[in-house]
């Protein structure tokens, strides 16, 4: 091997050990990384962030911003409704909603798609009083499968399908050219968690209604002001200004009228009373420089915490969401987002502690209390997602005719191959938003910016990876390996490995890393190229193992109160056979 290939199989091993530390985020891992090969001079500078203006990357956010039309124009919500009239029996209910999950996933995000159906599998769960782990994790995996049956319905296949027209200067993948192999995956794994694989899931007792949640608090209490206040007529924000954030105000009553959620620049006058949440030192300290007293109160719910104009919901952390790390209060949540974390819920255990305290994670499962549209706007600000739809309507379901209607001039267009895709994809993001499908601000908040960075900075990086000669090595080496091996076996050794790098990695970063690869063990073979990145499309987006190797995975990990050892219960049998079936499917298809 030569220095410069040392050197960058060194730092691309590295990157993957943060990218499985999972320490920092893994735009930021890609854009070090790439920024650490332009200064040494294996990447030329002028070449550094070619990758933001490559197809793929393209490709990845228009599509993303066309779903958000989708949704916007009411279909996907319409058929994600349809599903509350399926009846008690749960094997029925698991195949319409995982189908139904599977097909969206196909045209849509994956991410977006499961989005819809989450609030739709809960309300069933707790309908039949079952538990949601019996159907979010089948869901959460149907959403993976889904996107394996087209170009558009996940990174890796744009990203594969690129790779394949600049490497071998052919023809890209189409749009349905991936249908045969991840389509066939796709049912034989919906048939397995029908029949056998529902067995496999892990009865979790997630069911944490907005009462649960607040049961047994005592970070939340009644203060009244006495007849002798040391401070006149203080405001409610007064009050959370010298606690330092650490004590919000949820409820203001004055001669027994409730208003909730009530505004800091109300008055607070003797006998007035008000709840708050925070830690007893915090109420101590407030009460000491106000002359606040304990008061009684009603008992903690639901009912007494909403009305006509305030909501009460409950909501699943993103893995992109700026809460991530954070707690309310160093957020000051109610201040510059008008809403109160009354409690929170971590895999499916209900937090004792004050939540605003607390430093939130992806997955957590928050209950927020705010003005029904205040909560409307903030909930996609937070990342967050809503767990039931209640009184709340995420997602506008008017312009259904030319939503619907861009997008499938958009999949024809594609298709019949009168622009390339990413053209037609941007044509149909412009198109969406004129036609108001969508507003301005929406589609620049549809895009998943980490994930467009982690694109943009790995491309050149893959480029290099394979320019330096260290694709090869690795591929002459896993040749060396299975010498006595027939193609097929190579093949499915090509597959699998891709499958445990998707496990740990982003599946976009995987499929980057492993298209050289590929490419490399095909020309060593003497094979065609198409069925080893064939191989590699459908390894780097079937992440089954662990909540972390998809955001679908970690995004159903707090409603479904699972476990991390949870995953590979029902995921690693689907891996499996996701092996045992791709591979003949792929040289049936794509012959070597």
């Amino acid at each position: 091997m030569t220095l410069e290939q040392i050197i960058i199989m060194s730092i691309l091993l590295i990157m993957l050990l943060l990218l499985i530390w999972g320490k920092w985020r893994y735009d930021l891992v890609a854009m070090v990384t790439l920024l650490i090969v332009t200064i040494i001079g294996i990447v030329p500078a002028s070449e550094a962030f070619s990758g933001f203006g490559h197809p793929a990357v393209i490709t990845v956010a228009a599509i993303l911003v066309v779903s958000k039309g989708l949704i916007n124009s009411g279909i996907v919500g319409y058929i994600a409704g349809l599903m509350n009239k399926v009846g008690e029996n749960y094997l029925l209910q698991l195949l319409l909603l995982v189908g139904a999950v599977i097909i969206c996933s196909a045209f849509m995000n994956n991410i977006a798609a499961l989005a819809l159906f989450l609030p739709v599998a809960i309300r069933i769960a707790r309908r039949n009083d079952k538990s949601p782990s019996l159907y979010l994790m089948p869901l959460a995996f149907g959403s993976l499968l889904g996107g394996l049956m087209t170009l558009v319905g996940t990174p890796p296949n744009i990203i594969i399908s690129s790779y394949r027209a600049e490497a071998l200067q052919i023809e890209p993948f189409g749009m349905f050219d991936f249908i045969w192999v991840g389509g066939g995956v796709a049912l034989v794994g919906l048939v397995f968690i029908l029949l056998y694989g529902w067995r496999l899931i892990p009865q979790r007792q997630a069911a944490i209604s907005n009462d649960d949640l607040l049961k047994e608090v005592d970070y939340i209490t009644a203060l009244q002001l006495t007849d002798n206040p040391r401070i006149e007529l203080p405001t409610l924000a007064e009050i959370e200004i010298v606690s330092d954030g650490n004590v919000a105000v949820i409820s203001h009553v004055r001669d027994g009228e409730k208003q909730l959620n009530p505004s800091p620049n109300n008055i607070l006058r003797p006998g007035d009373t008000i709840i708050v949440e925070g830690e007893p030192d915090h109420l101590q300290e407030i009460m000491d420089y106000f002359g606040l007293r304990l008061a009684e109160a009603d008992k903690l719910s639901e009912k007494n915490l909403t009305s006509d104009q305030i909501s009460v919901i409950e909501a699943t952390v993103t893995p992109n969401s700026r809460l991530i790390g954070e707690t309310a209060s160093s957020l000051r949540l109610r201040a510059q987002f008008g809403v109160n974390l009354l409690g929170m819920a971590r895999e499916g255990t209900r937090l004792s502690k004050n939540p605003n305290q607390i430093r939130i994670r992806a997955g957590d499962v928050l209950l927020l209390q705010g003005a029904t549209e205040t909560l409307q706007e903030v909930l996609p600000i937070l990342g967050c997602l809503p767990l039931a739809a209640r009184d709340i309507r995420i997602g506008k379901r008017n312009r259904l005719l030319s939503g619907v209607g861009i997008f499938i001039t958009v999949l024809i267009v594609a298709v019949l191959d009168i622009m390339p895709v990413q053209i037609a994809f941007m044509a149909g993001a412009a198109a969406m938003v004129i036609a108001k499908s969508l507003t301005l601000r929406e589609a620049y908040e549809s895009v998943e910016w980490p994930i467009i960075i982690l694109l943009g900075a790995l491309i050149p990086v893959s480029q290099a990876f394979e320019t330096t000669g260290s694709a090869d090595v690795i591929a002459q080496f896993i040749l060396g390996l299975s010498l006595t091996a027939p193609p097929w076996a190579t093949l499915m050794i090509l597959l699998g490995a891709t499958l445990l790098l998707s496990n740990v990695v982003n599946n976009a970063a995987a499929a980057l890393i492993m298209a050289p690869i590929a490419v490399n063990m095909a020309s060593g073979l003497g094979s065609t190229t198409d069925p080893f990145l064939m191989a590699v499309a459908v390894g780097a987006s079937c992440a089954f193992l662990t909540p972390i190797g998809h955001q679908s995975n970690l995004l159903v990990m707090g409603p479904g109160g699972y476990k991390f050892g949870d995953y590979w219960r029902l995921g690693l049998p689907l891996t499996l056979l996701v092996l045992v079936v791709a591979t003949p499917l792929i040289l049936l298809f794509w012959p070597l």
